[in-house]
């Protein structure tokens, strides 16, 4: 009985993701008589479920990352192939394309490295919960790309102009600040006696967690960038970085590793110190 609600909330969600994608889609075109976004949207739910079958089988979530990353691969690349191509469209599929290399192989070789991802242990051995887990990705790639989706199927030939520098500027600081953030945070967990310590330098100096700052201003660029392309129903586009908001500050990401970190260090000096003087997510000065 369990499976079977599982199963109906996970078709549920990829209907309602098909439903917001044929309400959206105002691109005057039709594949196999199917409007194009809704195409890309079931395409973000199917990857998922092809990749879940094998994944479930041998109790495996070193490729969820992975198959994430491919999911968008996969449905940006569709996106070109069925939308007209336009300068704008090339540019978003450029800077998405480079946001998922970078973030996909991070995320894979950090789970080689480390063996597992704590966040799976509960719920591997459960179908229902795991194939959720598959689900919710789905849909995290599909609203994540949502407004980039909008604009490039959009037939209208559209030129790169202010908002593309404008937005492109505001992914260029927020990938490099998730990058720069990752790459301390990796390099300070493969130091000498840092097994039980927790990072307090560098970004991580300025936040707690800045790589999910970096996160939330690039797709806040891609939005922006995409922006000229809206009208009408089509400015739901405009939910890409407000999931991705939520889905970090309230969800999945701050939340599990804020509940984490109290368990393995809440009640020590240093710890609360750091807590105490240094913001969740907005970047500020370090205090001396």
């Amino acid at each position: 009985m369990r499976h079977l609600i599982s199963l109906t909330v996970c078709l549920a969600l990829a209907a309602a993701a098909g439903a917001l994608a044929w309400l959206v889609d105002d691109s005057s075109q039709s594949w196999a008589s199917v409007p194009p976004l809704v195409v890309l949207a079931l395409l973000a739910f199917a990857v998922q479920w092809l990749a879940f079958v094998p994944a479930f089988v041998a109790q495996t979530e070193h490729y969820y990352d992975l198959t994430g990353s491919a999911t968008y691969a996969s449905v940006v690349i569709l996106a070109l192939l069925l939308g007209p191509a336009h300068p704008r469209a090339c540019l978003l599929g450029l800077l998405i394309g480079i946001w998922f290399c970078r973030l996909g192989s991070f995320l894979f070789r950090r789970i080689k490295r480390d063996g597992k991802d704590g966040r799976f242990d509960a719920i591997k051995p459960n179908f229902g919960k795991f194939l959720l887990a598959w689900t919710l990705q789905g849909l995290w790639v599909f609203l994540t790309l949502l407004a980039a989706l909008i604009a490039m199927l959009n037939p209208l030939e559209a030129t790169l102009d202010a908002w593309a520098l404008i937005g492109a500027l505001i992914w260029l600081i927020g990938f490099s600040i998730e990058a720069i953030a990752d790459a301390q945070k990796s390099a300070f967990k493969q130091a000498p006696g840092s097994r039980d310590q927790f990072i307090q330098s560098g970004l991580w100096a300025w936040s707690r967690h800045p790589n999910y700052f970096g996160e939330i201003l690039l797709w806040s660029g891609i939005c922006v960038i995409a922006w000229p392309s809206f009208s009408g129903w089509s400015y739901a586009g405009l939910i890409s970085p407000l999931f991705v908001a939520w889905l970090l500050i309230k969800v999945s990401g701050i939340p599990l590793l804020e509940q984490r970190a109290d368990q393995r260090w809440g009640g020590q000096d240093a710890y609360e110190r750091y807590k105490a003087n240094t913001p969740v997510l907005l970047p500020r000065p370090p205090r001396s």
